[in-house]
C-alpha cells in the first residue's frame, strides 16, 4: 500500500471521477474552448442535437418541478433551457425563477406564441432570458450562442455559419436604428452608435470629407393646444397604420423576407399604439414585426437593451407585460413623421 501511494505521488496521477452525467451528451471540443453547460428540461434528442453542434455540455436532465432544487443544492450550470415553459405549474415556474436569479444563471424558455403573454410575464427582467417560439434546430443554436456570449464563455465554433451572420446583421441594423432615431431627435446618438456616424459640425462636412445636410431640429416647433394636438395625433396614426397596411401589401406581389425590417415595422406599430393610446402585447407585437415570432423576440431583447423599448407591467393583471416606446424614440419618431409632413 505504501509503495501504491508513493507511486502515484510521483507521478502526479489522481483518481479520475467516475461519475459524469454529461458524458452520453458532450460534445468533443478543442484544447483551451469551453462550452457552455446546460440543465435541460426538454427530450433528450434535443439537449443530444445542442451537444453534436458542439455548442452545450448538458450536465443533467431533470423535470420542471425538480430544476430549483437542482440549482440549490447540486452542480450550478451556465444556463437552465425550460422547454414548453407554458405547460409548467405557475408555482414551480416562479420557484425557478427565484433560483435562476439567486444564482444567476441564464435562461432560455421556449414556448408557443399563445403562451407568450402569460409566460413573459412571469420572468423578472433581471434574468438574462432568450425566448424560442415553436423554434427550429438553428434557432436552438442561436439562442444558445446568444445565452453564452451573455455569460463571457467562448462557444465552439468549427465554422462561422449562416446563424451567426444572422446575429451580425441584427446588431448593425439596431446600431443604424440608433443613428437614425438620435439624428432626429437632435441629440448625442443612443448608446451602441460607432463614433464614426456621429452628427457632422457646423461646415456639413464629416471626417471623411464627403458632405452632409445638416441636422434640423424641431425642439423649438410650437405645441398646439390639447384639442388640437389629440386630432393631429389620430391623424397621424391613421398615417403610420395606412403605412404599415402598405408594407404588407408588398407581400403580395414580392417574397415576404426580400423586404423584412422587423425594427421599424415595430418601431411604427408602437409608435402608432402610443398615439392611439392602446396597449402593445409581446404576442402582437411580434405579429407586427412579419417575421417568425423567434426573430422578433431577438429584435425586442435587442431593441430593449438599445434602450429603444421598455417593459411595462399590466396595472389590470400582473400575468401580462406591454412594450412600449422609451420616450426618446418616442419623440424621434414624432420629429420623423414631422419631417415627412412638411
Amino acid at each position: 500500500m505504501d509503495q501504491l501511494i508513493d507511486t502515484n505521488l510521483r507521478t502526479g496521477a489522481l483518481p479520475t471521477p467516475r461519475f459524469d452525467a454529461a458524458a452520453p451528451w458532450q460534445a468533443a471540443t478543442g484544447a483551451g474552448e469551453r462550452t457552455a453547460s446546460v440543465l435541460f428540461t426538454g427530450p433528450r434528442a434535443i439537449g443530444a442535437e445542442l451537444a453534436r453542434a458542439g455548442r452545450a455540455r448538458v450536465i443533467d436532465q431533470v423535470a420542471p418541478a425538480r430544476v430549483a432544487a437542482h440549482l440549490r443544492n447540486m452542480t450550478l450550470p451556465d444556463i437552465v433551457w425550460l422547454f414548453d415553459a407554458e405547460t409548467i405549474e405557475e408555482a414551480s415556474f416562479a420557484d425557478i425563477c427565484d433560483a435562476v436569479a439567486a444564482m444567476e444563471c441564464g435562461l432560455v424558455c421556449e414556448t408557443s406564441l399563445g403562451a407568450l403573454d402569460r409566460v413573459a410575464a412571469l420572468v423578472p427582467e433581471t434574468i438574462r432570458t432568450e425566448w424560442l417560439v415553436d423554434p427550429d434546430p438553428a434557432d436552438r443554436i442561436v439562442a444558445l450562442a446568444s445565452a453564452s456570449c451573455a455569460l463571457g464563455h467562448v462557444v465552439h465554433d468549427a465554422a462561422r455559419d449562416e446563424t451567426m451572420e444572422r446575429i451580425d446583421r441584427l446588431q448593425d441594423e439596431v446600431a443604424r436604428i440608433s443613428r437614425l432615431l438620435g439624428d432626429l431627435a437632435g441629440q448625442r446618438a443612443l448608446p451602441g452608435t460607432p463614433t464614426a456616424y456621429a452628427p457632422p459640425g457646423e461646415s456639413g462636412v464629416d471626417g471623411m470629407g464627403q458632405v452632409r445636410s445638416p441636422i434640423r431640429d424641431f425642439s423649438s416647433a410650437p405645441r398646439s393646444f390639447e384639442p388640437e394636438e389629440r386630432t393631429i395625433q389620430r391623424l397621424r396614426a391613421k398615417a403610420v397604420r395606412r403605412m404599415l397596411r402598405q408594407r404588407r401589401m408588398r407581400e403580395q406581389y414580392f417574397p415576404a423576407d426580400l423586404f423584412a425590417d422587423p425594427a421599424w415595422d415595430m418601431l411604427l406599430d408602437l409608435y402608432a399604439a402610443r398615439l392611439e393610446r392602446q396597449p402593445v402585447s409581446v404576442s402582437s407585437l411580434c405579429i407586427a414585426a412579419a417575421v417568425p415570432a423567434t426573430t422578433a423576440l431577438r429584435w425586442i431583447k435587442t431593441m430593449t437593451d438599445a434602450g429603444l423599448f421598455l417593459r411595462e407591467a399590466d396595472p389590470h393583471d400582473g400575468r401580462r407585460i406591454f412594450i412600449g416606446l422609451a420616450e426618446s424614440a418616442h419623440d424621434a419618431m414624432g420629429r420623423y413623421f414631422e419631417a415627412l409632413e412638411e
